[in-house]
């Protein structure tokens, strides 16, 4: 429910900064000052906000989405770029820096299947996890190269013709304080409210609730900002509000029928069916990538990768105890099956979330990132059968 009210309210939010002419004078103010004079550093500044702000996946993909929208405008580039960007950023960097819930979560299923010295195990995930490592090398590389392939290359074809034939902003400037005064309530209220919920341990918050609540209170400082200034009624900003809601209607709609799906899945044990194969008259050397498969199947299927790790460890557990296998190699395998999974999904929240704040349809992400995601999980497969070769 907290993600449904979420998805809504962030579209008043981007609304109210887009109308208010903070978005176009903060990306006048970037330009001007020469901190963002190109595309590279237009993508690397979207790339750099998912890495400092990975404390909660979510947050770093609001925020970066926001902050980056009117600079991939004013370069050309496509907003389905920019939500390949930031999707491709959170999570793995959430599953290297493990300060966060992420971290806390597996840590939780890892003490929960008895394996022992599980934060040791979970430091030494960080050096396994090959997915999360690749990933992130892809979009640095798609950054500094400016090479795309695929859908990407046609939306940012489109993007640049489209640029060509309407180059003016979408409303006027004003000044950068509207976008960066509810931009910093966001992300301060973020983190007050995870220390709060986790009592005083901010990797312990409930990120949802966080999240909604630190949106909803962000609005309302804009909506004051906003009509303090004497540019805007009430009327006009209920108006702009609702309008703004009403452009994600249908991605929301999508959200709830995901969830339910996603649950449908779960009960129906369509995971574990899965991931039970992987086990079966497998050599030694395969069970790892195979683990990797599995999970990533699994996350693709059921749109979550907490989820996936709830189903997955319980499984990989045994397998290290009755085999021997290297804990740290098994449970990076999981946890980066699960990424992998989830950055493919069409119903995973994060997904939809990164949609959202870049501003394209859902479906144009997935089209667009998919190849990106599949190469990096085809050599995540490889590599863990080459390196398999020498750890096991």
């Amino acid at each position: 429910t907290r993600v449904l009210m979420f998805s809504l309210i962030i579209g008043c939010l981007i609304a109210y900064l887009r109308h208010s002419g903070g978005v176009t004078a903060m990306v006048d103010l970037l330009i001007n000052k020469g901190i963002t004079k190109t595309k590279r550093q237009a993508g690397l500044m979207s790339f750099l906000i998912g890495i400092v702000l990975f404390v909660e996946s979510n947050l770093s993909v609001i925020t970066a989405g926001i902050v980056s929208r009117g600079l991939f405008d004013k370069f050309g580039m496509s907003r389905e770029r920019l939500a390949y960007i930031i999707d491709s950023t959170s999570a793995p960097v959430c599953m290297l820096i493990l300060m966060n819930g992420w971290g806390a979560v597996v840590l939780a299923n890892l003490n929960a299947n008895g394996l022992e010295n599980p934060e040791t195990t979970l430091v030494g995930t960080i050096f396994y996890n090959f997915y999360a490592w690749i990933a992130l090398l892809i979009v640095l590389y798609t950054i500094l190269s400016d090479k795309l392939v695929g859908p990407m290359k046609e939306a940012e074809e489109r993007t640049q013709h489209a640029i060509e034939e309407d180059p003016a902003p979408e409303f006027p400037a004003s000044r950068a304080s509207f976008m960066v005064v509810p931009l910093l309530t966001l992300i301060g209220l973020i983190f007050a409210f995870m220390y709060w919920s986790g009592d005083g341990v901010i990797r312990n918050g409930d990120g949802s609730q966080s999240i909604l609540y630190a949106t909803i209170l962000s609005c309302l400082v804009a909506y004051v900002m906003m009509l303090s200034s004497g540019r805007f009624t009430h009327i006009k900003l209920v108006e702009i509000g609702f309008k703004g809601m009403n452009e994600l209607l249908q991605l929301v709609t999508i959200v709830l029928l995901s969830l339910a799906l996603g649950s449908s899945l779960k009960v129906l044990g369509t995971g574990a069916f899965v991931a039970g194969i992987a086990g079966e008259n497998l050599p030694l050397i395969m069970i790892v990538p195979m683990l990797f498969l599995a999970s990533s199947i699994m996350a693709f299927t059921t749109g979550t990768s907490w989820g996936t790790f709830a189903l997955m460890i319980p499984l990989g557990v045994p397998l290290i105890h009755t085999l021997g296998l290297p804990p740290a190699f098994v449970i990076s395998a999981i946890l980066g099956g699960g990424v992998f999974g989830d950055h493919c999904s069409p119903i995973s929240d994060t997904t939809m979330i990164s949609s959202v704040a870049a501003g394209c349809t859902l479906l144009d992400h997935v089209r667009t990132q998919l190849p990106y995601a599949l190469l990096g999980g085809f050599l995540t497969f490889f590599v863990y059968i080459i390196a398999g070769i020498f750890i096991i």
